[in-house]
Parts: structure tokens; C-alpha cells; sequence
């Protein structure tokens, strides 16, 4: 399977439209090894990606230098990406949240009070994309909860409705990975939070 190397103001094509947010060029995978902040079979989160897994850590000759990446394949999507550990950092690769951080990301989604934003919904879609690209579990949360709102406030517009679907995907995946439970349970568990006021009140009855 072809891997995608990835380098910082790159753009990468999955999940259509909204995942221009990384590039790459195309390079084929062979080799394994451990090496640098994680190793092979770990899990590590790529901003807009998700979760993925460290499958290999290889050495490859870019214009004369020895460069090592990590090879990550990405968990919901299959997808495999190549990332040199010197952009680490700076493209925003980490680890899965800890158990204990779970209930303060529901914590975000539980928060009301919000005003609803009034700008152009393109606005609105461009400041969604901003916080999921910085790869933040709480600007995931943050854009979940806020979309979900809007939608319970105006119809959402189609990338806005895309945007609300990849934020809960991405945050599902990560929640069940922290939590060590079925992504089903997180799903029922998001649904109880963004209930709406009818579906609550025929719950009590």
C-alpha cells in the first residue's frame, strides 16, 4: 500500500474537502526499527487525521540527507502517512489522552451558555477548520459542541454538517481509546449529552 509523506504546509485528501490540511507525496513502505518518543504499536493522535498507529519507523534519503519518519497507519481510515520525527512537534503528533483527562473533555460538551455565532457560515466553517487542524482534543470537543448547538439553533450548512460528522468521529475514536471502551458507548454517551429537551423530557416519562 502506498504511504504518503507528509511535510508541514502540506494538504492531504481524505474526508473530502475537509482535510485541506496537509500534502504529500506518494513513497513506498518497507523496513521496521524503534526509535524517538514512540515506538512501534504505539497509538498517536495527527491533527485532523485521528488516531493512528505507529507501524514502522524507517530511514529514507530526502535530497541527500538521512531522514527517519514514523510510519503511522490511520485507525478509522486504513490510510498509512509518513512523518519525519524532526516534525514531530511542530505538525502536532501526540499521544492518546489519558484516562483521567475523558471527563473533562465531556466536561466541554456539557458547557452551555455559549452564544450562538452570528457570523456568515463560512466564517463560522473557517474558525471549525482552524481549531481542528491544531489537533487539540478540547478544540475538537469545542467544535463538536458548538456545531451541535447551532444545528439545534439554524440548519447547518453541507460542510458545516460535514465538519460536525468528522469532529464527532475524531473525538469518538479518541474517547473509547481513553476510556478502554466500545466507540458505541461514547456514541450513546454524546448523543445523552446533545439530547434535545423533548427527547430528554420523553426519557424521565
Amino acid at each position: 500500500m502506498a504511504l504518503v509523506l507528509l511535510t508541514l504546509g502540506a494538504s492531504v485528501r481524505s474526508w473530502g474537502f475537509l482535510t485541506s490540511v496537509l500534502t504529500g507525496h506518494h513513497i513506498e513502505s518497507n523496513g521496521v526499527s524503534m526509535h524517538g518518543t514512540f515506538n512501534i504499536g504505539d497509538k498517536a493522535v495527527y491533527p485532523a487525521q485521528g488516531v493512528t498507529e505507529i507501524t514502522g519507523i524507517e530511514t529514507r534519503d530526502i535530497c541527500g540527507n538521512q531522514e527517519i519518519f514514523y510510519v503511522l497507519k490511520v485507525l478509522d481510515t486504513e490510510k498509512k502517512i509518513m512523518v519525519p520525527l524532526s516534525k514531530v512537534s511542530s505538525v502536532g503528533l501526540r499521544e492518546v489522552i489519558p484516562t483521567g483527562e475523558v471527563i473533562e473533555v465531556m466536561n466541554v460538551l456539557k458547557e452551555r451558555g455559549h452564544p450562538v455565532d452570528t457570523q456568515t457560515w463560512n466564517r463560522r466553517y473557517r474558525k471549525y477548520v482552524e481549531k481542528i487542524k491544531t489537533g487539540s482534543v478540547y478544540d475538537v470537543a469545542e467544535v463538536l459542541r458548538d456545531l451541535y448547538l447551532t444545528r439545534y439553533e439554524k440548519p447547518l450548512s453541507c460542510r458545516e454538517r460535514e465538519m460536525l460528522d468528522m469532529a464527532r468521529r475524531l473525538l469518538v475514536k479518541e474517547l473509547s481509546i481513553a476510556s478502554n471502551t466500545d466507540e458505541e458507548n461514547v456514541s450513546t454517551e454524546l448523543e445523552d449529552i446533545f439530547a434535545l429537551p423533548e427527547e430528554e423530557e420523553s426519557q424521565v416519562a
